[in-house]
């Protein structure tokens, strides 16, 4: 099966028309080993061969900010705007978030250095096998052991392990979440509530060794983003906010650093209304023969009845098939869209039907979720305003 990697001309229906995210050349899950692998830390490799090494590494994670969105607003992020002719090392070029086009999936992928199929968390919800239960793999809710499910150690720790000082500058929310523990975990955690404290902490930390990395966080572009949309007012405020930090922590790098700006994924507005926002709470086509319905909006896991899967998959084809991707577990799997490999302890996490939009589309679940149907800025599947996201650099 043939697996495009241009974004551009896509057409929906086929599989095969569904771009896979480059994994092992330039997904987020390629980037820290490749930094590592610049600061010699054994088992890694420089999987993004356009990074050149340097001493001491820095990742700012905007999260929302997406490739599309960044390059349609200049003026408000005229630093960042500056730096896009840096991203990929100097390619001009963006890498891809990997699918789904989520923050807990792409939080996981770029702190253990693994694609989905490996790490385990492929989608914002997704069934536990063991329990048969859907399980909020953002909100960590229910509660799982969290190395029961994610049992690889970070790059982080690796590095840490390796003699390179690591630390992760975020919000003190984070620090003892067991999303943090699974996919950021490593070194030193270091709580500062402002932005700008961030920044300047990040930098700080930066300077400490020799050898460094050192990751960054900062979470409302995405906030407004789904509550307003991306070309709002609010959101042009975050990202205009967003561009001064990224310009303060530059300002600050020690010698031999480089500062990489990334994202875990960009968003789209979806208009209200039924054309729109496909209800399947609603609709008894899509919810007959369904156990779970798991994922998102724009990347949904759907688990079916024991039985009930091949008659599920024809029908969400049917229903779907011209808006959406929608592949069976396996297609999905061969198709490469949760990466080269899928552990066994993953497979059953992945939908028996997987649905990607390709067009300005929800399915939504009004009763079940009534919070998550309600947003006018979405993402997760697999088109290039969801998927292509940024790698700005600057060297010091």
């Amino acid at each position: 099966m043939a697996h495009p990697t241009a974004w551009d001309d896509i057409q929906p229906l086929a599989l095969d028309t569904a771009p896979r995210p480059e994994y092992g050349t330039g997904s987020l899950a390629d980037l820290l080993p490749t930094l590592v692998a610049h600061q010699e830390v054994d088992g890694f490799a420089p999987l993004i061969p356009e990074l050149a090494p340097a001493d001491r590494a820095c990742v700012f994670l905007i999260d929302g900010l997406g490739w599309e969105q960044l390059r349609a607003h200049p003026a408000e992020a005229p630093f960042l705007t500056s730096l896009l002719d840096s991203s990929r090392g100097g390619t001009g070029r963006p890498i891809t978030a990997g699918f789904p086009a989520t923050t807990a999936t792409s939080l996981a992928s770029v702190g253990t250095g693994l694609p989905p199929g490996a790490h385990g968390l492929p989608g914002y919800a997704a069934r536990n096998p063991d329990t048969g239960e859907l399980m909020n793999q953002l909100r960590w809710k229910p509660w799982t052991d969290p190395h029961a499910w994610q049992p690889y150690p970070t790059v982080f720790q690796r590095a840490h392990d390796a003699g390179v000082h690591t630390a992760q500058v975020s919000s003190p929310t984070f620090e003892h979440t067991p999303l943090t523990k699974v996919a950021l975990s490593g070194g030193t955690f270091r709580g500062r509530l402002s932005g700008e404290d961030r920044m300047d902490l990040a930098a700080e930390q930066l300077a400490a060794a020799d050898r460094a990395l050192v990751y960054t966080y900062y979470a409302e572009v995405d906030g407004k983003g789904h509550r307003f949309g991306v070309d709002s007012d609010a959101w042009r405020g975050q990202l205009g906010y967003v561009d001064r930090l990224a310009q303060r922590l530059a300002e600050q790098l020690p010698p031999r650093s480089a500062l990489y700006v990334t994202a875990d994924h960009g968003m789209v507005d979806i208009p209200f209304g039924d054309a729109a926002r496909i209800d399947f709470d609603e609709d008894w086509e899509l919810s007959a023969g369904v156990a779970l319905l798991g994922g998102e909006g724009r990347a949904r896991h759907v688990y079916a009845v024991p039985g009930a899967a091949a008659d599920v998959l024809a029908v969400w084809r049917d229903v779907l098939g011209e808006q959406f991707w929608v592949a069976s577990r396996e297609e999905a799997i061969a198709a490469g869209w949760f990466g080269p490999r899928i552990d066994e302890r993953v497979h059953g996490r992945i939908g028996d039907v997987v649905a990607a939009a390709h067009d300005d589309v929800l399915i939504t679940a009004s009763r079940r979720e009534p919070k998550e149907s309600a947003l006018v800025g979405n993402h997760g599947s697999m088109t290039p305003a969801e998927q292509l996201v940024p790698l700005l650099e600057v060297r010091s």
